[in-house]
């Protein structure tokens, strides 16, 4: 009778595995969670840049969006660390890849 018993409870092997599968999509979601959050980052950072063009100036922009100017200065650098693979991935015109590559040599 107990071997019956046994088959209605989950073996210690079979909790294990339902515990990792479930320790599995935990991680999986959360890594497609990053993943989002970075490209939502990126297109940010390019949005960024492309206000302080069109506002002149990262002080400027900074007063216009109502953004910390340590934070245009942070997106700059990311936008800018993502080089024209992220103007590409974004749609950006090419002047703006120009003037960060401008930016960047002088």
């Amino acid at each position: 009778m107990s071997v019956q018993n046994s088959d209605k409870t989950p073996s210690r092997k079979q909790r294990l595995q339902e515990k990792q599968r479930r320790q599995l999509a935990v991680v999986d979601m959360v890594d497609k969670a990053e993943a989002k959050a970075r490209r939502a980052e990126v297109e940010l950072a390019v949005a960024v840049t492309e206000a302080v063009q069109v506002f002149g100036d990262e002080q400027s922009a900074s007063e216009g969006l109502d953004m910390p100017l340590e934070a245009v200065r942070r997106f700059l650098g990311m936008a800018q660390d993502e080089g024209t693979g992220a103007d590409n991935a974004a749609g950006a015109d090419n002047t703006t890849g120009a003037e960060n590559a401008a930016e960047a040599g002088g």
